[in-house]
């Protein structure tokens, strides 16, 4: 039910909704006597029209906002005439109304904490407008309660984000971080920036995988990305005991763990053959799994999850155990359920891929993310055949765009014509850096023990894999 343009409680109506006008009246004289000072300052504290509870004082500051971005002056006079040219005058009240506030004349001092009471009565204002809607939905989709669920708690994450301004790290701090980080390679105490992969080359072109970075791993089917994937997964959950989170949209939880433990053990699965394993293979079966379940791994199977879906698990997660990465498989089976995403895949591509960007750099964590590439690379011809390109990527602008660094599989033995030169090029595999934003390109030659699904740094002994130049380019166009 709403109460003017404001809603509430149906049970509720004769309460009126929390609010300041008091706060919201002296924020607003101070921009008016000094709009250089205040009005950047409010932007900068993300205040919007929204927080202000009275209509008058919304149409105002919106429009002081307007007038400060444009760049023009703001005086009483003068604004007086343009709210009456743009017919806003009587919206807010009148010329007296203006005059008021401009003489209200509040304490500068006052400024942030009135800032803070207004954001306060906002959240509270929100929290109830969000209950109310939780409501109406949990009598309208009785059949339905998780996703009621997931829809408040997303609505709820979305009052807690937007209550939050993070300041920007002064020159000081980012100098002292810089000189830090270089004390420490000199001392030989840290070699990356970010999480370790368990893969040297790729750590040392890379720096590690940084918090609030977005990694993609793509390749064509069956080259090996979960596996690769989870090889980064169990290096960072279990060698470096860190809560990681893995999202399969397209293998079971349990498929997953037993590709895990089988491969963490070594184990060559070969229940598809009519052998058994025997003795040894069963104690680092079992060894594994103890590794597994004592580290703080966690696995969501939840198939065709929508970003607003994977953003509430995650924060949740999250809070619960404090993650330090998040992996997804893959990409292209997300969804997104926006009104602006519906009838084109391109943008709900691309507010997935945004979607992921941005969780990333709210958790403060590295995501990596799994996509498929188009048939492109199999169309071409020669020592090319297959290997890919960054342009392949499916609905590629955006994820190019949003992600910091770019891998691209490859396994020259896929494509191989021949027995002899598929068992030359057995086990040869390149992750080809295509794009990466603080460092260089080029390709970190891999082994890969298909027996196993398992990934392992360099080239196999006594192989050769023709160099690729590595290149400080965002892009792989060879």
């Amino acid at each position: 039910m709403f109460k003017g343009n404001h809603t509430v409680a149906p049970d509720d109506v004769t309460r009126s909704l929390p609010h300041a006008l008091g706060p919201e009246k002296s924020l607003l004289s101070s921009m008016l006597q000094d709009p250089l000072e205040f009005i950047g300052l409010a932007i900068e504290e993300k205040l919007t029209e929204a927080h202000f509870y009275l209509p008058a004082h919304s149409t105002l500051y919106g429009f002081l906002c307007e007038l400060f971005g444009a760049g023009a002056e703001v005086e009483l006079v003068s604004l007086i005439q343009k709210l009456l040219d743009r017919g806003l005058l009587d919206r807010v009240g009148g010329p007296a109304a203006v005059t008021d506030i401009y003489s209200y004349a509040p304490s500068s001092v006052s400024f942030r904490n009135h800032l803070n009471l207004v954001k306060e009565k906002f959240i509270l204002r929100s929290i109830i407008q969000t209950s109310t809607e939780a409501i109406a939905d949990a009598y309208d989709s009785p059949d339905d309660p998780l996703g009621v669920l997931d829809g408040m708690e997303n609505r709820l994450s979305g009052i807690r984000e937007g209550s939050v301004s993070e300041k920007p790290a002064t020159m000081r701090q980012n100098i002292d971080a810089v000189l830090s980080e270089l004390q420490g390679r000199i001392h030989g105490e840290k070699k990356t920036q970010g999480l370790t992969t368990g893969f040297d080359d790729l750590d040392r072109m890379t720096s590690g995988l940084k918090p609030g970075n977005m990694m993609v791993i793509a390749a064509r089917p069956s080259m090996g990305k979960t596996s690769l994937m989870m090889n980064i997964v169990e290096h960072v959950a279990i060698d470096l005991e860190i809560a990681t989170m893995v999202f399969s949209l397209e293998m079971s939880a349990k498929d997953l763990t037993q590709r895990l433990m089988f491969a963490r053990a070594k184990y060559q699965d070969l229940t598809n053959r009519g052998q058994k394993p025997v003795k040894g293979d069963l104690q680092r079966i079992q060894n594994a799994s103890r590794e597994v379940l004592k580290s703080n791994l966690h696995i969501d199977d939840c198939p065709a999850i929508t970003i607003n879906e994977l953003r509430a698990r995650a924060r949740r997660k999250m809070r619960e155990c404090n993650l330090g990465l998040i992996a997804i498989d893959y990409l292209q089976l997300m969804r997104s359920k926006s009104k602006q995403a519906d009838g084109s895949r391109e943008r709900e591509v691309a507010e997935i891929s945004a979607g992921i960007k941005g969780l990333a750099k709210e958790l403060k964590i590295p995501i990596i993310i799994l996509a498929q590439i188009n048939r492109d690379a199999e169309k071409r011809t020669g020592k090319n055949l297959g290997v890919p390109r960054m342009s392949d990527l499916r609905e590629s602008g955006s994820i190019e765009q949003d992600a910091d660094l770019v891998g691209l599989l490859y396994r020259s033995a896929y494509y191989a014509t021949d027995d002899a030169a598929k068992e030359a090029e057995a086990g040869l595999a390149q992750l080809i850096i295509a794009k990466n934003r603080n460092g260089e390109t080029g390709a970190v030659h891999l082994t890969f023990v298909a027996e196993i699904m398992r990934f392992e740094a360099g080239r196999p002994s006594q192989e050769e894999i023709p160099k690729q130049p590595a290149r400080r380019e965002n892009r792989w166009d060879q």
